[in-house]
């Protein structure tokens, strides 16, 4: 085959040549004595296809010590980056690539820049890295009481660390709540650089709780029915309780309400637009769906988290999960139905599936309890936090410490502290393992959408972690920004979006930092004013580099078939 398409970009030639014989990618030999190079390189992009397997090598060869190969073997995975001995004075950099995919296979990797950066720009990237992960990932989520419902504590919540302010609507009223949701917007309002406050509304759920019926009860007016404290009754006329002093706390008259206020709650949040619900006591998927069919017709796009809590859920955990946006390990209520030594495996196998979903968790309760009558917490809380942020938690929640504790905020920086120095350790690219999106098929001989956006958000945190920039994805759905922070780079996601709702509800997820930015219909100008306002936050400085992702289920500037990884040096 003769060579095709030759395409000069940026003082680079890139062309597309067919293979004379089929053969893997050589390793670069040791470098003897450099002789003089010519200020041009050339990028060959071979395309090779067997009986059963197809090859893309690329061959980036440059006058340098040597050479980077990047090479995919079959089908599955668009680009694999390697890079070999360059010497202790050159890195080569791929920062822009693009990959299109067109019939049933990868046609072509269009590379249109390599930068070579000496050892100085190499220094440059190391000392960024410091600064980019010093930003504390995990999230903070923080009950809004009597010690923090004022003007003044939320502020100071929000400066500390808080991220979702949560609304217990087993105490309080709606007028009180309703207040702290019109303070929690108006600091919104406010701040408009990343420091987002999503409201999470959690209903109360019922306060004493019956035991399991097969079927729905008829009750019909007159007749009697009976509640017992015995575990485990349930016939046509009895049904068990799960307080033990309901037959002391109840007296002749009482009226029984065999309801629950939620339904009102749920009301209230709808008309107030708040950006979660964590639902008690979800037994089965059910609930979750009746739910979110009454949001759906109630046009409201509230994101739903079950909180398990209760002995009937772990079952249906799986389907009650999938069903959902998210889930909360609520521990209370977890250990007093259950073994409280199943508590910790509970809490791991609830993250694991979290996470395998790509879903936010919330891990809570007890977390820094002693903090709400002493100003320093116990080692054994301590070691709590860091365990549920070395599982994978997206959050990690307070309840009284910051409801109606004494030291509110000083249980916030001892989160935000434990939290910070915990992911310090676990974030070292030449230590941790790279990820990779997981093989997957091909549906009529061609990519789907999200497998795409898969592969480019795995290799888009491989690139990443390797050069130690933060990443900046544009989002109208949040998808992209969501896959990424399932990825856990070791920098920050700042997630640019046109959309308010969607920027609320990012603040719950790990590493993003969501920002709200109207798009223009010009890709350049968009990223210009997205490092702009980068750069004013002092989210980043000049000189830093940033990897900016363009991908998606939604494309938004970009080709259907093209998605975009670029790296680029932060310039004014």
């Amino acid at each position: 085959m003769a060579a095709a398409a030759a395409a000069e970009i940026g003082g680079f030639t890139a062309a597309r040549m067919a293979a004379p014989a089929l053969r893997p990618a050589a390793a670069p030999a040791p470098a003897a004595a450099a002789p003089p190079q010519p200020s041009r390189r050339a990028v060959t992009v071979r395309s090779l296809r067997t009986a059963g397997t197809e090859t893309l090598t690329a061959d980036l060869a440059g006058a340098t010590n040597g050479a980077v190969h990047a090479q995919v073997s079959g089908i599955l995975l668009p680009f694999s980056l390697h890079a070999s001995a360059l010497g202790a004075t050159s890195v080569v950099l791929i920062s822009f690539l693009s990959v299109f995919v067109l019939g049933d296979w990868v046609q072509r990797i269009l590379v249109t820049s390599i930068a070579l950066m000496n050892s100085e720009a190499t220094s440059e990237i190391t000392s960024q890295a410091v600064t980019a992960n010093s930003r504390r990932k995990t999230k903070i989520v923080c009950t809004i009481g009597p010690s923090t419902n004022t003007r003044e504590m939320i502020w100071k919540l929000a400066e500390t660390g808080m991220n979702v302010a949560r609304l217990n609507m087993s105490h309080g009223d709606h007028q009180s709540h309703q207040k702290v949701i019109d303070l929690v917007k108006e600091y919104n309002a406010q701040n408009t650089d990343g420091n987002v406050i999503a409201i999470m509304l959690d209903t109360k759920g019922p306060e004493v709780r019956s035991g399991d019926v097969p079927e729905p009860i008829m009750l019909k007016e007159g007749q009697e029915f009976n509640f017992t404290i015995k575990r485990g009754v349930s016939t046509e006329d009895t049904v068990s309780v799960n307080y033990d002093d309901f037959i002391n706390d109840v007296e002749v008259g009482d009226i029984l309400l065999v309801d629950e206020k939620d339904w009102e709650d749920i009301k209230f949040g709808v008309e107030n637009g708040v950006d979660f619900y964590a639902v008690s006591f979800v037994k089965d998927a059910k609930v979750i769906h009746e739910l979110k069919d009454y949001l759906k017709g109630a046009n409201a796009d509230i994101h739903v988290i079950p909180k398990i809590e209760s002995a009937d859920s772990i079952p249906n955990l799986q389907s009650i999960i999938a069903a959902s946006d998210g889930a909360m390990v609520a521990r209370g209520d977890l250990g007093a139905e259950l073994p409280i030594e199943d508590v910790p495996l509970l809490q791991a196998e609830i993250v694991q599936t979290c996470r395998s979903m790509e879903k936010p968790v919330i891990v809570a309760t007890n977390m820094l309890e002693s903090m709400i009558n002493h100003p320093t917490p116990t080692r054994a809380e301590v070691s709590d936090i860091a365990i549920a942020v070395r599982e994978g938690a997206d959050a990690v929640m307070l309840s009284g410490e910051t409801a109606h504790g004494k030291y509110p905020l000083k249980a916030v920086k001892v989160m935000h502290t434990v939290a910070l120095r915990t992911e310090s350790s676990l974030y070292n690219p030449t230590t941790s393992p790279s990820l990779a999106a997981p093989a997957q098929g091909l549906h009529n001989g061609e990519f789907s959408p999200s497998q795409l956006s898969n592969m480019f958000g795995s290799h888009a945190t491989m690139m990443a972690n390797t050069l130690c920039t933060p990443i900046i994805v544009f989002t109208q759905t949040g998808s992209m920004a969501v896959l990424l922070s399932h990825y856990r780079p070791s920098s920050t996601i700042f997630a640019f979006t046109n959309e308010e709702r969607v920027k609320q509800r990012l603040a719950l997820y790990q590493g993003v930092i969501p920002i709200h930015m109207q798009f223009s219909d010009d890709a350049e100008e968009t990223f210009s004013r997205a490092i702009s306002s980068l750069l004013k936050a002092q989210y980043v400085k000049k000189g830093d580099y940033v990897t900016l992702v363009q991908s998606g289920v939604t494309s938004i500037w970009r080709e259907e078939s093209t998605h975009h990884i670029q790296v680029r040096k932060v310039e004014c």
